[in-house]
C-alpha cells in the first residue's frame, strides 16, 4: 500500500473516530479543537521525537504545510458541491 493510500485510510479511521465522539454528545466544535491539538502534538513528535520541539521556523513549516492542506480540502469540497449542483454556503474569502 503507498504512503497516501495509508493516509486516506488513516484520515478516515480518525474521521469514524471523531463522529463517534461527536455521537457520544462532545460538540462538533470540541472534537475538531481536539483533533488539530493533538495533530500539533503528533506533527511535534513526528519532527522532534520525544525529547525536542519545534523552533520557530519548524512551527512556520507545519503552519504551511497545514494551510495547504487545508485549501486542497475546501478546493476539492467546493468542487465536491458544485458537481452536485449544490450552492456552497459560509463561503468566505
Amino acid at each position: 500500500m503507498s504512503d497516501q493510500d495509508q493516509q486516506i485510510a488513516v484520515m478516515n479511521r480518525f474521521i469514524t473516530l471523531a463522529n463517534d465522539i461527536k455521537d457520544e454528545g462532545v460538540p462538533v466544535h470540541v472534537v475538531s479543537w481536539a483533533m488539530m491539538t493533538a495533530s500539533a502534538v503528533y506533527a511535534t513528535y513526528s519532527v522532534a521525537g520525544n525529547t525536542g520541539g519545534l523552533n520557530p521556523s519548524g512551527v512556520d513549516k507545519v503552519v504551511d504545510s497545514y494551510r495547504d492542506c487545508m485549501n486542497q480540502v475546501q478546493e476539492a469540497r467546493k468542487n465536491e458541491l458544485k458537481e452536485a449542483g449544490a450552492e456552497i454556503e459560509n463561503e468566505q474569502a
